[in-house]
Order: structure tokens, then C-alpha cells, then sequence
């Protein structure tokens, strides 16, 4: 209980916020997450990779990541094909397993949970699975309309995908930006994160539980708060990983699906309701499993 008042509660307070706000005033959210998704999304990269050191931390973290990217979606090609689903279930179904809610759910779990250290490795984490969802996760929310061709263009066309390499560049070779620019940028940049967990809570305001694939959805749920953990564990064990580096990478191995995944799945239309009552779902769940696991570690 004490867990979950310091460390989850202060979390739900801000998506109740944006649930509450959704309720009284039914708000379009599509022009919302077009403004997080092409404007906001990548302010915040380009100050994470401009201020963040890369390290043999960054390794692992990226290391570690893509293993378990790759081996999610590996368990859920093969539950949907098991399952018979079609094209547009499965890529709905990856959207919601494969990716964690790791920026604006994971980093202030963190933050409470190990405080400014883990979040040194929370911060480059969030921001490497942030690249993986800006390829990968556009790449399947799109192809859901139509061609990989089509999909591929549309990953090109992702502005936050333009500013990591700018940013290294000016990092490696340290460039300084003038105080008055890096403010600017960094005030847009801090608007990020708060802003898309409101757009969650609006989001969430929208699910009608009646009209939920309890079945499907509990799978999701099942391999995004279990399964997703478990292989973090086991990949983690391929690297001579520190051992708070490691509880933070299973720790925002376990966080609920994306809200990122929401924003594309209402961008691109790829079958945002089901995408949104696995968000929700999860995330409710997510209290009491994070509360275990942190318990555990």
C-alpha cells in the first residue's frame, strides 16, 4: 500500500485529470495528438539525446531493448497466427503488447521508485524505446491501411525520426545552443509528457466497456504486464548489466501499453478502440502488478 500511495498514485492522478476533462467537455483528441506526435514528441527527443551522455549504459539499454522488442513481437505474431487473426487485429494487437508506456507512466514510476539515479537510466531508456515506436511502432500502425511501401513513407515522415541525429552531432562535438534558444526548446520539450498522459486519460474516457474484447484484450494484457517483464529478466542476464540498470529495464519492461501507441492508432486509424481498452486495461492492472514487482526487486 505504501508503494502504491508514493509511488503509482501520483501517476493516475494526472491521467484522472485528463479522463475528467474528456467527460464534461467530449474534446475532438485528434488534433491534440497530432500536435504531440508532430511537434511535441520531438522537442523532447532532441533535448534527451542533446543532454544525455552516451555511454556503455546507452549500450546495454539499447542492446537489452531491441532483444525484447524483437521477442515480443515474436510471441505475438505467433498468439495471433494461432488465434487466426487478421492483418488489422494483429498489427492492433502488436501496437498494444510490444510497447511500454515507459515516457510519461515508466519515468515517474521510476522517479519515485529509485529515485534521480534510476531516472539517469530511465531518461535514455524512454527515449530509446521512443525511437523504436517512431520506426516500428508507426511501421504497423500504418500498414494496417495498406502497403509496407505506404507504411515506410509514413515512418519517413515522422518529424521526431529527423532530430536524433542533429542532436548526437551537437553533443559529440560540443556544440553549444545559446542559453535564450535551449530554453525555448526545452519549455516546449517539458510540455511533452504531461501533456500526452492527459490525451491518455481523454483517451480512456472514450473505451466503452461494453463493447470490449475481454478475451483478446486479457491476452494483451497477459503478455504486456507478464510475459514482457519475464523476458526482460531473462535478456538482462545476457549483460554484465548493474543491478539498478537492470531492475529499471524490467521495472519499464512491466509499464501497461503505450500511450504512444494510442496517439498512433488514432493518427492512422488502426483500430484505435481496441488499442485504447488494452491502454486502459493495463494500465488499471498495472497498479497492483508494478505494486508486486517492486515489491520483488
Amino acid at each position: 500500500m505504501l508503494i502504491f500511495v508514493d509511488v503509482i498514485f501520483p501517476v493516475f492522478l494526472i491521467f484522472l485529470s485528463g479522463f475528467i476533462l474528456q467527460k464534461i467537455f467530449k474534446l475532438d483528441i485528434k488534433p491534440i495528438s497530432t500536435l504531440a506526435v508532430y511537434l511535441l514528441l520531438p522537442f523532447l527527443v532532441f533535448t534527451i539525446f542533446y543532454t544525455t551522455p552516451m555511454n556503455l549504459s546507452f549500450f546495454y539499454i539499447a542492446a537489452t531493448s531491441l532483444i525484447i522488442m524483437l521477442l515480443l513481437i515474436a510471441v505475438g505474431i505467433i498468439a495471433c497466427r494461432l488465434l487466426h487473426y487478421s492483418k488489422s487485429e494483429t498489427n492492433a494487437f502488436l501496437l498494444s503488447t510490444i510497447f511500454a508506456n515507459s515516457g510519461n507512466y515508466g519515468v515517474p514510476i521510476i522517479l519515485f521508485a529509485f529515485g534521480k539515479q534510476g531516472v539517469a537510466y530511465a531518461m535514455p531508456l524512454m527515449v530509446f524505446h521512443a525511437i523504436l515506436m517512431g520506426f516500428v511502432g508507426i511501421y504497423i500502425a500504418a500498414n494496417g491501411k495498406g502497403s509496407a511501401k505506404m507504411a515506410l513513407r509514413t515512418v519517413l515522415k515522422q518529424p521526431m525520426n529527423y532530430v536524433i541525429l542533429p542532436a548526437l552531432l551537437l553533443q559529440m562535438f560540443h556544440i553549444h545552443i545559446p542559453a535564450n534558444f535551449m530554453q525555448s526548446i526545452e519549455l516546449v520539450s517539458n510540455t511533452s509528457i504531461p501533456i500526452i498522459m492527459i490525451i491518455l486519460g481523454m483517451q480512456l474516457a472514450n473505451v466503452s466497456v461494453n463493447h470490449m474484447n475481454w478475451g483478446r484484450i486479457g491476452l494483451a494484457t497477459f503478455i504486456r504486464l507478464i510475459i514482457s517483464p519475464a523476458i526482460a529478466f531473462l535478456v538482462c542476464l545476457l549483460f554484465p548489466i548493474d543491478p539498478l540498470l537492470r531492475n529499471v529495464i524490467i521495472v519499464m519492461a512491466a509499464m501497461p501499453s503505450a500511450a504512444n501507441t494510442t496517439l498512433y492508432a488514432i493518427q492512422f486509424n488502426a483500430q484505435p478502440q481496441f488499442v485504447s481498452s488494452c491502454t486502459l486495461i493495463t494500465t488499471v492492472i498495472s497498479a497492483l502488478s508494478l505494486d508486486l514487482l517492486l515489491c520483488w526487486i
